[in-house]
């Protein structure tokens, strides 16, 4: 025993060798993903695409691991605290009385901190909310693979007002969140905003009457959300009405009074990052600019950095109309923590895989709305089920219903109507399995099988026809959206055709083009004449090399389903339907 205890210790920790299953089908299926195309949201391609994968997130992670190798900016995770009731390793619910059970949370958690390494970008963060029972455990794991001087802090966030008052030793309030850079923590500086250096009136009563016009976004009201019509409020003259959404103008507005500035005064402060306050409805305009000293944050999560609590998560809940989740994060943390650590970066891509209910798909859309950034998020919710083995769906009725909800907009019980954040599109996956021996048919079918992720990979959904190629049988796959664009060649017979097409194009940079091969060679020569309209891979070759970086050696004997595996064929399999006799 103290022998097998040897060879399985690390860095101060003990863990099982894993029998997952997530990860025994890797060793003979490669994970790819398919669209439910029924639960699509599309507001336009100039919108922020987010993605909701639904299926085991060890499974889904290797496949992100090619979409999104360094990608990831900010990851956010809840995992499973490992109470004693709630943790679900190998389908079985890990109780208290299991002796193995924190080794087991570690061997769970190992994998999925790895893989999660990988995606962070140079400059990556990564936030886990945890609980005492595993809080010194994750630390030291944490330690283990991102690095101890990576370490940024451990946030001690306020979760909730009513702590429980039946305890004998201790009323708990706080909540653990660990925080890990990428880089080194030197080359990062956290922020909790700009100083506040105090607001100064924009009017002046020595001053001359002038009219201000004020760009959308510019002006942050201490007001509740609504139109204000124009009229004279004390002593500045609304000449347009002003809407007010999440706190700020949702229009441009003009106005008239004794002002301080000119309007190129405002613009070019604007454009140095000054804002405006109108504090109450006599609108006595009032400016902050901004300056380049920042607050370092607290370890304290709390109101006084306008972060709620439990209670404020349960109530939005039930505000929204969704039922039968518990314990949810408030938007307003996971706001917080995006913003930590890129207070003045708008263009970010976020990844949750412990989605839950998907608050952080929503705190991302609403930092979107609030500073009009352009904030990407990626979830990840997996299956899980209840005390009678049901499935509980909670990916899609749960996770994929609050923000269909929040997007749309929605009706609280008070009858009071939340306007929807719908400059946001919404695509919802679910993970499945291609055969992963290099057999001629199999290389092919994962080829097929691989376009959700290159459409993931380049950000690009819309499909059409390539110039007047026409494609009756799915033989190439082309995608454009404004200035991206993907081709994808499943027969290489197209090849001289799809050349003559892009003789006649004209191309502003190369369209990545993924042609279909049995080794590493991406037919080159075919493409000579039109090599600076291309960048060529060749599929699925290029997918390989990322996957098995993170997927289990392939093994010698041939297992069909691995023991313990219990995975449905349309888990199993995610091809599209055969290609005719045409096709082939």
């Amino acid at each position: 025993m103290l022998a097998l205890l040897n060879e399985n210790k690390t860095y101060g920790l003990v863990w099982e060798k894993s029998t997952e299953d997530a990860w025994k089908i890797m060793k003979d299926y490669v994970p790819v993903l398919k669209e439910d195309e029924s639960k699509r949201i599309d507001h336009g391609s100039e919108n922020p695409n987010h993605i909701l994968i639904e299926g085991d997130n060890l499974n889904a992670l290797t496949a992100l691991s090619y979409t999104h190798e360094g990608k990831i900016d900010v990851i956010y995770i809840d995992p499973p605290y490992n109470t004693g009731k709630e943790f679900v390793y190998n389908d079985k619910r890990i109780d208290k009385e299991n002796e193995f059970r924190h080794s087991q949370w570690i061997t769970f958690m190992d994998k999925r901190l790895r893989l999660a390494k990988r995606l962070l970008s140079k400059e990556g963060v990564i936030f886990i909310s945890i609980d005492d029972n595993e809080q010194a455990n994750l630390k030291i794991l944490c330690d283990s693979i991102f690095g101890e001087d990576n370490f940024a802090a451990t946030y001690f966030w306020k979760r909730t007002e009513t702590p429980p008052a039946l305890s004998y030793k201790v009323r708990r309030k706080l909540e653990y969140v660990l925080c890990y850079t990428k880089c080194n923590i030197k080359e990062r500086q956290f922020a909790q905003g700009l100083v506040d250096g105090g607001d100064a009136p924009l009017l002046n009563s020595g001053n001359p009457i002038g009219m201000l016009s004020f760009p959308i976004g510019s002006v942050h009201f201490n007001m509740p959300d609504g139109t204000y019509t124009h009229s004279q409020r004390h002593k500045i003259e609304l000449l347009s009405p002003v809407e007010v959404v999440n706190g700020v103008n949702n229009n441009s507005f003009s106005a008239r009074a004794n002002f301080k500035w000119q309007q190129s005064n405002l613009e070019r402060e604007v454009a140095e990052g000054t804002y405006f306050l109108i504090k109450s409805n006599q609108f006595s305009i009032r400016y902050q600019k901004a300056t380049k000293a920042t607050k370092v944050p607290s370890n304290i999560i709390d109101a006084d950095v306008e972060v709620g609590t439990n209670e404020e998560a349960a109530k939005m809940l039930e505000d929204i109309g969704i039922v039968g989740f518990d314990y949810a994060k408030p938007v307003s943390l996971v706001e917080y923590l995006i913003r930590m650590p890129f207070w003045d970066k708008k263009e970010l891509t976020v990844l949750d895989f412990f989605a839950g209910s998907g608050t952080t798909l929503h705190a991302t859309m609403q930092l979107n709305a609030e500073d009009r950034g352009h904030r990407q998020c990626i979830l990840v919710q997996g299956k899980e089920k209840d005390d009678d083995n049901n499935d509980l769906q909670i990916a899609e009725k749960i996770t994929y219903e609050r923000n269909k909800r929040v997007i749309a907009g929605y009706t609280k019980p008070n009858g009071e109507f939340v306007e929807g954040l719908k400059d946001n599109n919404l695509r919802y996956f679910k993970v499945g399995f291609t055969p992963r021996e290099k057999t001629d048919e199999n290389m092919f079918r994962l080829a097929k099988n691989s376009v959700n992720l290159l459409r993931i990979k380049h950000d690009v959904y819309q499909e059409t026809q390539f110039g007047v190629l026409e494609n009756p049988y799915k033989r190439y796959r082309y995608f454009e959206e404004d200035s991206k664009q993907l081709l994808v060649i499943l027969d290489t017979e197209l090849i001289g055709d799809i050349v003559e097409q892009l003789e006649e194009m004209e191309v502003s940079k190369p369209i990545p083009t993924y042609v279909f091969a049995t080794g590493a060679y991406p037919f080159t020569e075919d493409f000579e004449s039109v090599a600076d309209k291309v960048e060529l891979y060749p599929l699925p070759h290029c997918l390989y090399q990322a996957c098995e970086r993170n997927m289990p050696k392939m093994i010698d004997k041939e297992i069909e389903n691995p023991d313990g595996i219990s995975l449905s064929n349309e888990e199993l399999e995610t091809s599209m339907d055969d290609l005719t006799k045409e096709e082939a």
